[in-house]
């Protein structure tokens, strides 16, 4: 028996496995780190830096769970040791200050109580990305912006957001309420214009 053989024979079905489960995930995480890094570089270098870590623990991924939620925490932890070792650290933000972007007024005093509220549906983000929809989505703190891409970009439950960011599930629910109040005031102007509401 030739060990090499046997190795380079195990090494080349692994190598294809992992092709084969990992690559129809790199747009989506590609997008994602570009969302988180705002530079093209950076984003390809955070991409390179997740498959290198998802083809070493390769043998740790379990066949048959989500595949592209292990790939998003991966992607993840590689976006939070890159930030970190830039000695920089994630904005935050407090509750208030959220709240003085929330619409209350102009949605209160709504004429038509039908305007459609189309941050909250999974996924309908994706369809209006613009360039007035990713720049208020660029001034979002990091935190808040995590849970809107993972959840109304990529399609992510709180289940699986839970998982990849290691917070609760009552957490990423807060934050995306959040973001979403968020973005509701950044983008309103937007909404009108492309007639998803009514002034």
């Amino acid at each position: 028996m030739n060990i090499r053989r046997v190795v380079a024979e195990h090494n080349k079905d692994r190598k294809r496995e992992f092709e084969e489960t990992t690559i129809p995930y790199m747009n989506s995480l590609y997008n994602a780190a570009l969302r988180m890094a705002r530079e093209r570089a950076e984003a390809e270098g955070i991409v390179q830096d997740t498959y290198l870590l998802a083809y070493k623990n390769f043998n740790k991924f379990q066949r048959g769970t989500n595949c592209k939620a292990w790939l998003f925490k991966i992607l993840r932890n590689v976006f939070i040791n890159r930030y970190r070792k830039n000695i920089k650290s994630p904005d935050t933000v407090q509750y208030e200050e959220v709240e003085n972007y929330y619409l209350y007024n102009q949605l209160t005093s709504h004429q038509d109580s039908s305007y459609i509220d189309f941050l909250k549906e999974p996924g309908r983000l994706e369809e209006f990305i613009g360039e007035d929809v990713n720049s208020a989505l660029q001034g979002l703190p990091d935190e808040f912006k995590e849970v809107v891409i993972l959840s109304d970009i990529e399609g992510f439950t709180y289940e699986e957001i839970s998982h990849i960011i290691g917070s609760p599930i009552g957490t990423v629910k807060s934050r995306l309420n959040r973001a979403r109040r968020f973005l509701q005031k950044k983008l309103w102007d937007y909404a009108v214009k492309k007639g998803l509401v009514k002034r």
